[in-house]
Order: C-alpha cells, then sequence, then structure tokens
C-alpha cells in the first residue's frame, strides 16, 4: 500500500491594503473663499456708501442754493477705502443770503465706515470769512478743524478748534478786532428739554493796533469767553440768519448767561447771569449782571474809539465808582432795551445788533 503524502496547508490570507486615498484640500481653500466673499461685499459697501455721500451731499447743497444759499465747489473728491470716507473740495464756499460766507482753498472731511454720522472737517490751507459790511478776513493757522458729530438727529452736535491763528482783512475791508489768537474754540451742544448750550473761547489774543481792544489791553493780550443756554432751539429755523432768529424769538427763544466775559489786560468785563432774546428791531433785549474791573479805563477807551458818547462814559464812571467796593471792581446790570444800552441808570450807546 503506496504512503500517502501530506498536503502543504494553505498559505495565511493576508488582507488587501486599503486603498489610500488623496487628502480633500477643500478646507485649506475655504478660508479665503470666505475671506474673498468678505472682500467683494465690504467694496460694494464702501462703493455705495461713497455713491450715497455724494449723492447726499448734492440734495443737501440743492436744498440750500432753493432756500438763498450760495453752495459750491470746482472739485469733489471721495477716497479713502476700505475703511474711510475721506472727501475733499477744491475751492469750496457757501454764502448765506444777508451776506456771510466762508471758503476754503481746500476743505477735508472724514468719516469712519462704522461712523458715518460723526464728520471730522479741516481747513489746513486756512480759510476766508466774509462779513455783510466789513468784508472778507482771511484765517491761516497751525490746526483749522471742526466736528460735526450726530448728523442722523435733528440738531448736531458742532465744534471748531483754531491753533495759532492770524486774521487778515481783505485790501479795502474794515479791520478786525483781532490780529492773532493762541486758541479760538467754538463749541454748540443740543441738549434734553429743547434747549442747547453754545460756548465760545478765545486765548491769548492779540487786539489790532488801534480800536476798542486795543486801547483797553494796552498791548497785552485778550481773553474771551462766552458760556450761555438757548431755549425753544428747534424754533431756530429758517432761509437765512434774519429768519431763523425771528422764528427762535417768536417761539419764545431766550439765551440765559452763565458766564461771559472779556479780559483786556488789566481791565475786565465779567458776567455770571443774565437772559437776553432779541427785538423786533434785530437788537438785544435784556439785562446782565456784569462786574467791571478797571472800570474808568474801559469806559474811557469806549468813549476814545466813538463806542460811547463821552458824557455818557463820564455818568457811567460815576455809577461805576459809587458801586466800586474795597478793591477796583465794580458790580452793576447792564440793559438792553427799546434799542438802547444801559449801565445802572446811565444810557451808554445803542443796543448789539443781532441782525
Amino acid at each position: 500500500m503506496a504512503r500517502r503524502e501530506k498536503s502543504a496547508p494553505p498559505a495565511p490570507r493576508v488582507p488587501d491594503p486599503a486603498h489610500h486615498r488623496k487628502p480633500r484640500r477643500w478646507g485649506l481653500y475655504v478660508p479665503f473663499i470666505i475671506a474673498g466673499v468678505v472682500v467683494v461685499a465690504w467694496t460694494g459697501l464702501w462703493i455705495h456708501a461713497r455713491g450715497e455721500a455724494g449723492r447726499r451731499m448734492d440734495v443737501a447743497a440743492d436744498q440750500m442754493r432753493a432756500a438763498g444759499f450760495q453752495v459750491t465747489w470746482a472739485e469733489r473728491r471721495i477716497t479713502g477705502y476700505p475703511f474711510r470716507l475721506n472727501v475733499t473740495l477744491t475751492d469750496a464756499q457757501i454764502r448765506e443770503p444777508s451776506g456771510w460766507s466762508l471758503a476754503a482753498p481746500k476743505l477735508e472731511g472724514q468719516a469712519y465706515m462704522h461712523g458715518l454720522a460723526n464728520w471730522v472737517l479741516a481747513a489746513q490751507e486756512g480759510l476766508t470769512f466774509t462779513r455783510p459790511i466789513g468784508g472778507p478776513v482771511a484765517v491761516k493757522g497751525d490746526v483749522i478743524h471742526a466736528s460735526l458729530f450726530h448728523l442722523d438727529k435733528p440738531l448736531p452736535n458742532l465744534s471748531f478748534e483754531g491753533t495759532k491763528l492770524t486774521f487778515t482783512p481783505a485790501t479795502g475791508a474794515q479791520p478786525f478786532a483781532l490780529t492773532a489768537a493762541d486758541k479760538v474754540e467754538f463749541h454748540f451742544r443740543p441738549g434734553p428739554d429743547d434747549q442747547a448750550a453754545v460756548m465760545l473761547k478765545v486765548d491769548a489774543g492779540q487786539a489790532r493796533l488801534s480800536g476798542l481792544f486795543a486801547r483797553m489791553a494796552e498791548g497785552k493780550p485778550v481773553a474771551i469767553v462766552w458760556d450761555s443756554l438757548l431755549s425753544k432751539i428747534s424754533a431756530f429755523r429758517g432761509s437765512n440768519w434774519p429768519e431763523a432768529v425771528r422764528a427762535w424769538t417768536a417761539a419764545g427763544g431766550r439765551m440765559t448767561v452763565r458766564n461771559a466775559g472779556i479780559t483786556a489786560g488789566e481791565a475786565v468785563i465779567g458776567a455770571q447771569s443774565g437772559t437776553l432774546s432779541v427785538g423786533y428791531d434785530g437788537r438785544l433785549n435784556g439785562t446782565i449782571d456784569v462786574s467791571l474791573r478797571q472800570a474808568p479805563k474801559t469806559l474811557g477807551a469806549m468813549a476814545e474809539t466813538g463806542v460811547i458818547q463821552p458824557d455818557a462814559a463820564l455818568a457811567a464812571s460815576a455809577v461805576a465808582a459809587a458801586r466800586q467796593g474795597d478793591g477796583d471792581v465794580a458790580r452793576a446790570n447792564i440793559t438792553f432795551q427799546a434799542g438802547r444800552t444801559t449801565l445802572g441808570p446811565v444810557a451808554v450807546g445803542p443796543a448789539p445788533k443781532v441782525y
């Protein structure tokens, strides 16, 4: 019987290796795709904002022209992509119907895309304001800028600031009270209860070589401060300055003086309280409580420059002397009524004209 050989055991089965797929690269591209979409969307938003800014400027200018204003500029450029809107106007000018105007060879405005209701303006090459009677005055300075905040509200906040300013009347124009000032500030702040604060401050002003300020200052710096509160401010509307003032007065608008004063050398005129309005003739009405330091010098300078008559200055000096305490400060009331200004019981001249 033949010997039967054993068969070899079957070889172990080795599983086939899994097919190795190439990794997907979409995960690497997704952030760049998202960034590209954001850039395209933001670019479209900026272009729309630029067009809207130009359109609103044109509409506002047309509305002002229809009301009698003159609004012009030679060229307008809107830049600032991606995060700002920069508006540059060359040879810009605005003139209101009563004759006041403001012009700048180059006016720049800037707002951030996230706050288009807040703008900062600058006139680094200076500006020129024109008085209806006095004529043009050129203003130069290290800094001349302004801000307009909350343009989406009925009345925005307005601020102006200038440093190291010089004031130069044009040839043939009447002199301006100041030739220079270290700093000038103006602020308009709407508040609650239909009120608004108006503040003006002039530091280290230099008076012109002749005139009332120069006589009072005797070569020393002049400082001015004015802090007041206006009521019924929403009624201050009109196509020009006189019309707006008349509408405000008719609505019962009043100005409450909180702090005011002029310091010219050793002479000081200060006011801590008073209420003023405007009469039908466009002149001030009301009474303010004032303190006068070096009153005879101040009143004498006013007489020498023709602001008041010499006999009125003499009578007013007597009143101030009678009301002067131990020092050289006299306290009195200045009243504006029926077109006249009186210091105590003495008429010293016409009331200041508002329009």
